[in-house]
């Protein structure tokens, strides 16, 4: 019995350590498109989102200080080796625990520098709070996206965009970019 206890406490705490969310597969319509979105990137520059029409897309709120910022190397790599199968877009941000204290110059850098990263980074956000920006006002509230309620809790929380536009899965910042539960979504 004793045995039995300690290997379901461990299933539930290993289950607990990466969280996957999926849609449902009877989710409502959304009520707004992130083909809708127009945001700034890093560089400045305007990113339209309806470019992305009819690719896939994994959303992460990054950052430079943080224990899973070793991230960015899985990140670079899904890019490189799926490129063809999904756009990489980070979003650094300074939410949790002030670990993306630089600026946008500061970051690219940093990014470029270290992790030889190549895919999209956009302009610094909130993800939370009274700030929050809208295209994470759009993959948390289900009203807009069609079921998604959840927020990020820490940095590297990921959102997967399916080809139709709709967010289909929720990744938490444990989940490794290059792990089976991402790549075989792609």
């Amino acid at each position: 019995m004793k045995k039995l206890f300690i290997l379901l406490l461990s299933a539930a705490i290993f289950t607990s350590c990466v969280n996957v969310v999926s849609s449902p597969n009877n989710m409502p319509a959304p009520t707004a498109s992130i083909y809708d979105f127009k945001l700034k990137a890093i560089d400045g520059t305007t990113i339209d989102f309806s470019s992305f029409k009819g690719k896939k897309l994994l959303i992460v709120n990054t950052a430079s200080e943080c224990g899973y910022t070793p991230q960015y190397a899985g990140l670079q790599e899904l890019h490189q080796k799926y490129g063809d199968k999904v756009t990489v877009i980070g979003f650094p941000c300074n939410d949790f625990g002030g670990q993306e204290p630089g600026g946008n110059s500061e970051i690219l850098s940093f990014c470029s520098k270290n992790y030889g990263v190549t895919f999209q980074m956009m302009d610094k956000v909130s993800v939370k709070g009274e700030n929050t920006a809208s295209i994470y006002k759009w993959l948390t509230d289900p009203a807009l996206n069609g079921w998604n309620s959840e927020k990020p809790n820490w940095n590297f929380c990921k959102y997967l965009i399916n080809e139709e536009g709709k967010l289909v899965n929720f990744f938490n910042s444990a989940a490794k970019p290059m792990s089976d539960d991402i790549v075989k979504k792609l």
